[in-house]
C-alpha cells in the first residue's frame, strides 16, 4: 500500500542526500513522521501546507516500513493516519511528484 509524505523541496533536498527522512520540526516534536493515504493528502496539504509555493510529495511503499508504520487517529480530526515510528529510508520511497502548491496535489498525484 502507498501512503504520502509531503515535504518542502528543502526537506527533499536533505532527504536525497542524506538517504533518510528523520522528520520535519513538527514531525520530531510529535515523536513520529507524519503521513498520509492518497484520500487524506490533499486536505493535509492544503491544512498544512496551504502557504507553500511549492511542494514534493512522495509515494512510499508500507510493506518497506514494517512496524515502523502505526495506524493511529488524529485526536483532532478522527481519522486514523499512517505514522512512522523511525526514519524514512529513501529506498522505501516509489514515487515522487513535484506539485506547484498544495490545491495541484489531487491533479498531479496519480488516483
Amino acid at each position: 500500500m502507498l501512503i504520502y509524505k509531503i515535504l518542502r523541496p528543502s526537506e527533499w533536498a536533505e532527504f536525497e542526500a542524506a538517504g533518510r527522512f528523520d522528520g520535519s520540526p513538527h514531525d520530531r516534536r510529535d515523536g513520529f513522521i507524519h503521513l498520509s493515504t492518497r484520500e487524506q493528502v490533499a486536505d493535509t496539504a492544503a491544512r498544512v501546507f496551504g502557504q507553500e509555493p511549492t511542494l514534493v510529495v512522495v509515494a512510499v511503499e508500507t510493506e518497506t516500513l514494517g512496524e515502523t508504520v502505526r495506524w493511529e487517529e488524529a485526536p483532532r480530526r478522527g481519522d486514523v493516519f499512517p505514522h512512522v515510528y523511525g526514519p524514512l529510508p529513501r529506498t522505501s520511497v516509489t514515487a515522487v511528484h513535484h506539485v506547484p502548491g498544495a490545491s495541484a496535489v489531487d491533479d498531479v498525484l496519480p488516483a
